[in-house]
This record gives C-alpha cells, sequence and structure tokens, in this order.
C-alpha cells in the first residue's frame, strides 16, 4: 500500500483537505512524555495524581483522574491538533489507532487484531450484544445483577432478532455467596437454546465478583457437547474489574471482554475497548461502518483480505472521536504495567480487606460484598442500620470523604479503595461509618 496515496484518498473521503505538505508534527512514538518510574512505594503512585488533598477519594471507579503519563500524553496531542489539525490527524491517523492496541494486547496477552476501541463499558456492550447473530429459537441467558445498559442492549437485540431473555439469579444474598454455588446456578439454568450468556464480572450493586474463569470451565463441558453454531458464547461486562484483577484475557475465558477503560485503569475519559475471541467475533454482524483499514479496501487500496482488516479493526466505530483521549490510552495500560498487574491486584483487594474486616466488626453496619477475595473486587457495598444510602453519603461528604451510593432498585452506600489511596485514608473512611451508630 502506498501511504501517501492512502491518506490523500481517505482524507477526500472523510471530508478534510488532501495533504499540504510534510512538515512532522509530534511522532506518537515520542510524545515528550517522560516515562514512568517503576514507582518506589505507594506515595509515588499517589503522586501522580492531581486528586484534591482535603479530601478522600472512595468514588473514583466512577470516573478516574488523570495520571501524570496520560494527562501529558493528551496533552501534547491536544497541542498537535489545536496547530494544526488536518496535518497532525494526516501524520498519525494510521498509527495511532495500532498503538492503543498494541498497548492493550501486552496488557492483556492477546492478539492486538482481538481488540475494538471504543468510547465506554456501554458503547462495547451496544456494539456487541446489538451484533449478535441470533436465531428466534435461541436464547439469551443473563441475571438480575447486571447494570441497565447490559439489560437494556439484550432486551433491544431480543427484540430486532425474536429470540428470548431469560434471567437466573446466581445468588440470593451476596455475602455468603460461593464459587461452588454460582457455578452451580448457571450451569442447571443452561438450556438446549441458550446461545448466550451475558454476565457482569463485579457487581457494582452489591461487589460480588463472578469467578468467571470457574464458569468459562463448566460452559467448556457444555459446548464440547454442541455444534459450534449452536455453542454458548460467553460474555462480560468487566468493567469494574479491569484494572484491579491480575488477568490475561485467554485465562478470564469468555468470548468477550468488555470495558471502560476510564474506571480502574486510569485511562483517558471517553475510552473503553472490546477484546473477542475468534469464536466470539465470527458470531457477529458488524452495525458501525470502521475506519482505517477498511476505507482502504474500500477505496480499492488493500484487498479485501488484507492481514490490515482484523477483528478489532473492523468491529472499532469509524468517524472522528475525541483522539487526543483515545490516542493516549496507551500511556494508562502502560502506567499499570509498569506499576505491575499483580502490585495492583495485591494493593487494592489489602486495602478492600481492612475495611471490610473493620466494618464487619461494626454491629450496626452490615456489608453486602463478601470478604473473600475471590468472589470480590474494589466495591464495597454496606448499609447502616436506620439510615438511608444517601444519609450514609451526606455525612462522609461532610468528613471529606466522597462515597457513592449504588443506583439500582434495592441502594446501598459505597466505599472503593483504590491505587490512590491509603491506609490512613480507609482508617478515616471506616471511622466515620462507625460515628453512625
Amino acid at each position: 500500500m502506498q501511504r501517501r496515496s492512502f491518506v490523500r484518498r481517505g482524507a477526500l473521503l472523510l471530508g478534510t483537505a488532501p495533504l499540504l505538505g510534510t512538515r512532522h508534527l509530534t511522532d506518537v512514538a515520542r510524545l515528550g512524555v517522560a516515562p514512568p518510574h517503576d514507582p518506589p512505594d505507594w506515595t509515588w503512585v499517589r503522586d501522580q495524581f492531581p486528586l484534591a488533598r482535603d479530601r478522600v477519594h472512595m468514588a473514583s471507579f466512577l470516573l478516574a483522574s488523570h495520571p501524570r503519563p496520560v494527562a501529558d500524553a493528551i496533552e501534547a496531542h491536544r497541542r498537535g491538533f489545536d496547530e494544526d489539525p488536518v496535518s497532525y490527524w494526516e501524520e498519525h491517523f494510521m498509527t495511532a489507532e495500532p498503538r492503543v492496541q498494541a498497548a492493550a494486547a501486552r496488557y492483556l496477552q492477546a492478539e492486538p487484531g482481538q481488540i475494538a476501541l471504543t468510547d465506554s463499558t456501554t458503547m462495547g456492550l451496544g456494539l456487541v450484544y446489538g451484533a449478535l447473530k441470533l436465531r428466534p429459537d435461541q436464547e439469551i441467558l443473563t441475571t438480575p445483577h447486571g447494570h441497565y445498559s447490559t439489560i437494556k442492549s439484550l432486551g433491544l437485540r431480543a427484540e430486532r432478532t425474536g429470540a428470548s431473555v431469560r434471567e437466573v439469579a446466581l445468588y440470593d444474598d451476596p455475602a455468603p455467596a460461593s464459587v461452588d454455588e454460582i457455578v452451580s446456578r448457571m450451569r442447571s439454568a443452561i438450556g438446549d437454546r441458550t446461545r448466550v450468556l451475558a454476565v457482569t464480572w463485579v457487581h457494582s450493586s452489591t461487589g460480588v465478583k463472578l469467578p468467571l474463569a470457574e464458569m468459562a470451565a463448566a460452559l467448556r463441558e457444555v459446548n464440547a457437547r454442541r455444534d459450534r453454531e449452536d455453542q454458548v458464547l460467553f460474555c462480560a461486562d468487566c468493567v469494574h474489574g479491569f484494572g484491579i484483577e491480575d488477568i490475561t484475557a485467554p485465562g478470564l475465558g469468555v468470548d468477550f471482554l468488555i470495558a471502560g477503560t476510564h474506571k480502574w485503569l486510569f485511562g483517558p475519559r471517553g475510552t473503553g475497548i472490546v477484546w473477542g475471541s475468534e469464536r466470539g467475533w465470527e458470531a457477529l454482524e458488524p452495525i458501525i461502518p470502521s475506519f482505517g483499514p477498511s476505507v482502504g479496501v474500500w477505496l480499492g487500496l488493500l484487498p479485501e483480505n488484507s492481514p490490515m482488516v482484523t477483528h478489532g479493526s473492523y468491529h472499532t466505530p469509524g468517524g472522528f472521536h475525541s483522539f487526543e483521549h483515545r490516542w493516549s490510552l496507551a500511556e494508562a495500560f502502560d502506567f499499570h504495567l509498569t506499576i505491575g498487574k499483580a502490585r495492583v491486584q495485591e494493593r487494592i483487594h489489602a486495602l478492600n480487606t481492612v475495611a471490610k474486616d473493620a466494618l464487619a466488626e461494626m454491629p450496626h453496619v452490615r456489608t453486602h460484598t463478601p470478604r473473600d477475595p475471590r468472589l470480590s473486587a474494589g466495591i464495597i457495598a454496606f448499609e447502616v442500620r436506620g439510615k438511608q444510602p444517601g444519609e450514609v453519603v451526606r455525612h462522609l461528604h461532610d468528613r471529606g470523604i466522597i462515597a457513592s451510593t449504588s443506583p439500582y432498585r434495592v441502594s446501598f452506600a459505597r466505599l472503593a479503595p483504590s491505587l490512590m489511596n491509603d491506609e490512613d485514608e480507609v482508617r478515616r473512611s471506616v471511622e466515620a461509618v462507625a460515628e453512625l451508630r
């Protein structure tokens, strides 16, 4: 492929002026961003975030602060676009997104071509659930523990295909839930018509973390007895485990991992990914045109079977995005890898264990999140006797602690210790809850 020809014709196709010169702006591989150093302690990690120090941030899982490497990358791209937006885009649009896919692949130990880029978890859920190839005689099996975005996306697809949606509760009481109970309930609910199992990895309502690897192992036994077109596709909204758990895409065992990256991963706001298995991607019909190599095929500059047109590129929605944010997502993956995935998991689980153990000793508090780290991640859902969740959160806010409530029919107060917190902040948070007795 002649790159300049592709750029010229691609720019005209997309409504921009053709390339007017060869002035080189910021090289994406050299953004002028100082690489993060190996953090000697958790104070160094905390110092990468420009968070206000006069409050304790226990709800950063909703929307993360940009750490310094990510913020610097965003600013470098923003400067390039503001100085000469057309030329900057033309210089980098062929390389910037593959660079992000490569960083995500390093993090997940997966192939870059299996990763699509999105703007959020909800967009990823819509792209996957809204594109599933389903027959009217097939069903989607899901749970009542999922987010509205999952429930709505599945319902819309069922309406369009004639397939049905059925729910199974994987636990009744979250706190004493067990791996065996969850896997057994899932296995018993799968029927001959079940084509899709759609779950949420970590429930933001209760803090329960599903044992996806064990569930996937049980599904493999089911699928071994089925034809490929009738095998159960395992799809997971992974946003509240992604950036916490030390996992790989193959090791998790799902067909689709869907996650926003602006929460626990500390990626740029308005970014997300979908990783799919070969079987998973083959079961989708794209619903939003992609750009990049797909445009090259359309223009006749690339053959239809070009290796550049991967599942990930083909399912990445085209159009013009907030490029300075999307193109800076690689720095978020690298930031986590610099700290170390195992260290991240150990740290977040340790802080959460301290908080859960302290709350468990308070007679006026009922914690709904399992204490077992195998079944919990970074969200602690709890209630205080005689207090509404909003009252609890306001009490904490008055003491400089930013907490949250779960936006579900049954709501709880939530604390979520993360990498930007320390032991003293956890202590202050649980002591403030103790005051409500």
